[in-house]
């Protein structure tokens, strides 16, 4: 299967460990990912509340740059595929006015956990895996943009997702029951407003503590950092301990299917996951 790749952003800065895993896994699974040529912002995070116009302007020239190349899109950022389907849904219906080509797109608009959750593509993971993860009582967290407005990500299941816990099981691990799966991060308030990012992300570790979660694994770059990067502070602020490792989910992939390197890119990340991993011999 070919597939056109486009990283956005963070996959090339602060969250290259995610679009390292995604190139490994891809790989063994037989997936072609080909990097969209001479990529360009989708807008996120900032576009869209400065200026509509602008932001499906911006998501529009990613897919007619991507609907040219003929092959459907795997964008792995949540923030980057909330856009992309915004300006998905502004050329369906205006495309003379959004579309850089003047017609709708061909091609589709596919997130990571979507892509690894497909029947077929599961069923070969299962296949693939050469280090069960099991025992592993880790957290899915999809937060809000893969999932909301439901109309515009054309989300089935935006109130309990289900595609990250199934490839927890197909590697392995123990998908933990919470009632948190899309509550928010605090997103892109992080720089602007971090003490509402530190109460809803505490809200989250808290409910994947009190659940039994021993990781939480996610598929946004955003929640990643936040719940990664504000931990220490939030830990600070409660008077609590969590010490809880916020995964990639394409991280555990690659960790089940034993492919090197994991140990690097866990390494990146600031809540250290590979003292967990070793007490349940997956180190």
């Amino acid at each position: 299967m070919k597939l056109t790749y486009y990283p956005g952003c963070s996959l090339r800065g602060t969250s290259e460990e995610y679009d390292h895993s995604i190139q490994a896994v891809s790989r063994v699974l037989g997936l072609e990912l080909i990097e969209l040529d001479d990529w360009t912002c989708c807008g996120a995070s900032s576009a869209h509340v400065l200026n509509d116009a602008l932001a499906n302007l911006l998501g529009a020239k990613v897919l007619g740059d991507a609907d040219e190349a003929g092959r459907d899109v795997l964008v792995p950022c949540a923030a980057c595929y909330s856009r992309l389907k915004f300006a998905e849904k502004a050329i369906s219906q205006d495309p003379a006015k959004w579309s850089v080509n003047g017609r709708k797109t061909s091609i589709k608009v596919i997130h990571i956990h979507d892509l690894f959750s497909d029947k077929e593509l599961l069923k070969r993971l299962k296949e693939k895996v050469t280090r069960p993860l099991r025992g592993l009582r880790a957290v899915p967290y999809y937060g809000c943009l893969t999932v909301r407005p439901p109309k515009v990500v054309d989300a089935a299941q935006y109130e309990n997702p289900t595609a990250l816990d199934e490839i927890l099981k197909a590697i392995g691990a123990q998908p933990v029951a919470w009632s948190y799966k899309t509550d928010c991060c605090g997103g892109s308030f992080s720089i602007s407003r971090p003490d509402v990012v530190r109460k809803l992300s505490g809200d989250l570790l808290k409910a994947a503590r009190d659940a039994g979660g021993e990781c939480i694994v996610t598929d946004c770059p955003m929640c990643q950092a936040n719940l990664d990067s504000r931990q220490a502070e939030i830990e600070k602020e409660q008077n609590t301990k969590f010490d809880m490792p916020i995964l990639f989910i394409t991280e555990l992939i690659a960790l089940a299917l034993g492919i090197g390197g994991v140990k690097k890119w866990l390494g990146k990340h600031l809540v250290d996951s590979r003292p967990l991993l070793s007490a349940k011999g997956l180190g």
